[in-house]
Formats: C-alpha cells, sequence, structure tokens
C-alpha cells in the first residue's frame, strides 16, 4: 500500500466512523498538494467501492472571510458524489457528520465538459446550462479543523454534503460579480454576500478549478455540479437549525438540520 492508499484509507474510516485523524502534515511534513491530490484520489476510490457515484466538482476556501476563518490562504478542491446530496434535511448523526458548517454557495449545472488547461471565464460560461442556490455543509475529518492546504484537499476539501436549490436560471441573465445572497440562521438574517467574494467573480472561480484539475488528468463534465465557493462565512450547524438562503432573482435553497 503506497502512502496515498494509506492515508486514503485513515481518511475513509475517519469518513466512515464520523471521527477525527490528527493533521496529515504534521505526520508527513514532506507531503506536496500533488500528494494530497492523490491522498484525495484514493480517498474517493473508497468511495466508489462502496457504490458512490461522482455528480460533480467543488471549489473551497475561495473567499478571504472563509480563508481567514480557516487559516487557508488559496482555494482547494474536491469531488461530489451522490451520497452527498441529502436534499433539504441533513441527519448529522445519520451522515456522521462531525462538526458542520454551513456556507452558500452558488452552483453551476454543466451542458458541455470543460478540460483545462486554458479554460476561461467565457469557455465556462458557454458550457454553463443554468446555476441554482445551494448550501455545502462543510467537515474535516482532521482533528478540530486544524488543517493546512494539504490536509483539505486530502480531506475532499473538507465536504460533508450539500443541498442544490430546485431554482434553475441562465447565468448570461446576470451580473454573477454583482449577484447577491441573504442567508438567515433559525429565522433570523445570518449574512449576505456578493458573487465577486470568490476570486472576484464565481466564473474565474470554475475556470481554477478546470484548470487545476485539468493538471491531473481530470475533467468537468457535462451533468456535473460544480460548486463554486462560499460567498459568505462559514457557520455552525446543529440539530434543530434550519438555515435559509436567497440568491436574489433565482431563488431559495433550505438546510434543515435534524
Amino acid at each position: 500500500m503506497t502512502n496515498a492508499e494509506d492515508h486514503g484509507r485513515r481518511l475513509y474510516e475517519a469518513l466512515r466512523s464520523g471521527t477525527t485523524i490528527p493533521p496529515l502534515i504534521a505526520a508527513d511534513p514532506s507531503l506536496t498538494i500533488d500528494d494530497a491530490y492523490a491522498i484525495s484520489l484514493a480517498f474517493l476510490a473508497r468511495r466508489q467501492a462502496d457504490g458512490e457515484k461522482v455528480v460533480g466538482k467543488k471549489i473551497g476556501v475561495t473567499s478571504k472571510a472563509v480563508q481567514d476563518m480557516l487559516g487557508v490562504h488559496q482555494p482547494d478542491f474536491g469531488f461530489l458524489t451522490d451520497a452527498m446530496d441529502t436534499g433539504s434535511r441533513i441527519d448529522i448523526a445519520a451522515n456522521r457528520l462531525i462538526h458542520p458548517r454551513a456556507e452558500a454557495e452558488i452552483a453551476f449545472l454543466l451542458a458541455k465538459p470543460l478540460n483545462g488547461p486554458g479554460v476561461t471565464e467565457a469557455d465556462v460560461l458557454d458550457a454553463t446550462h443554468s446555476i441554482a442556490p445551494c448550501f455545502e455543509i462543510v467537515d474535516s475529518r482532521i482533528d478540530d479543523w486544524k488543517i493546512a492546504i494539504v490536509d483539505t484537499v486530502a480531506d475532499n476539501a473538507s465536504c460533508g454534503v450539500f443541498v442544490l436549490g430546485e431554482a434553475r436560471a441562465d447565468p448570461r441573465d446576470f451580473d454573477l460579480p454583482n449577484l447577491k445572497v441573504t442567508v438567515t440562521k433559525n429565522g433570523a438574517p445570518l449574512s449576505e454576500g456578493l458573487g465577486s467574494a470568490v476570486q472576484g467573480s464565481p466564473l474565474t472561480a470554475v475556470a481554477w478549478l478546470a484548470n487545476t484539475l485539468g493538471q491531473h488528468g481530470v475533467s468537468l463534465d457535462a451533468g456535473d455540479i460544480i460548486l463554486s465557493g462560499s460567498l459568505v462565512p462559514l457557520e455552525p450547524a446543529r440539530p434543530g437549525d434550519r438555515f435559509v438562503m436567497e440568491l436574489h432573482g433565482v431563488g431559495t435553497c433550505a438546510a434543515n438540520f435534524t
């Protein structure tokens, strides 16, 4: 078993048991981003062996608010599987979530593939069928969220589950950097943000994702759901919490925690 396979196994076992492990970089300071990507693929392979299917990809740690909160100052990336799509009800215990945090995002639904390198914002727009409001529920299999970029990339970009709202809209109808989201928690105003929070534009973020994954031989595929990064700070979630986001002009998405 290679080091990547061993680290991937440890993360997989933590995922299935709802437990955490020490930071990978602490045990092996020589780990690089390329190593982390190999670990992420080994982690994913074990989930696929369980029958999970990849339905999309995600970019994370794109906004300054999230970078400052986590102490990670460059974007990361991961995979979405069908088992991570929970609908609007999120059973924290059943999903073995450890310290879930909700973040409001713009999801891109692709009609055409994007193969980096060389993908531009115009290419992303051309490939996108529609956008939708989305909550990503991030979680970490690393002790106490003490993550470096290598840890979060290896740990599938700290992704837990996601909720895709029913609304769909043509992204060509919007000034995406100025597309606004507002979020409530248990009926009270929580946060708001703009599309510009993610690398200046969500189109830029998705292009970065396509080009970064392309360096590793992975494409964004037709039919993929692409999460473009949080527009607001992450917010801890506990049983009984209800989050609602409004992506103005597009629609709403709700996440109910049980």
